[in-house]
């Protein structure tokens, strides 16, 4: 069985992030996402609308996932990839050479966004900041 692991906060979930799983299972057998906990967001400056419970809930309903575990740490993806024995690590091309690293312990591939749409961009279309505090 060939696992795959893809990482993300997948706040305000939307089509371009369905595509990114979509792409990311049909790379193996077993889709695991890390999700970046409410704690975690706020050492990266991130604030979300909704809980992590609530995201992983949202996450565990997509066909695509197999497994949603917690992001916690930057520094976790290599402990993840032995512990879960992950095959193929996958984010977005917008991550591209930053975890080249992880390349000693599985593949690494950087998948295409879908252009037109982001978190960010629907924050901005709706005329909310990126560093707006939903809570």
């Amino acid at each position: 069985m060939k696992k795959i692991i893809t990482y993300g906060t997948f706040d305000l979930l939307h089509y371009g992030h369905i595509n990114l799983l979509k792409a990311a299972k049909e790379l193996g057998d077993y889709l695991i996402v890390a999700l970046a906990t409410n704690e975690f967001n706020a050492i990266k400056g991130k604030k979300c609308y909704f809980s992590y419970e609530d995201r992983k809930n949202l996450l565990e309903a997509i066909r695509y996932v197999d497994l949603v575990i917690p992001e916690t740490c930057w520094e976790q993806k290599i402990s993840d990839v032995q512990e879960y024995k992950v095959d193929t690590f996958v984010i977005g091309e917008d991550w591209k050479g930053k975890f080249d690293f992880l390349e000693d312990y599985c593949e690494v591939i950087y998948l295409p966004r879908t252009p037109e749409i982001s978190t960010t961009k629907i924050k901005q279309d709706l005329g909310l900041g990126e560093s707006l505090d939903f809570k």
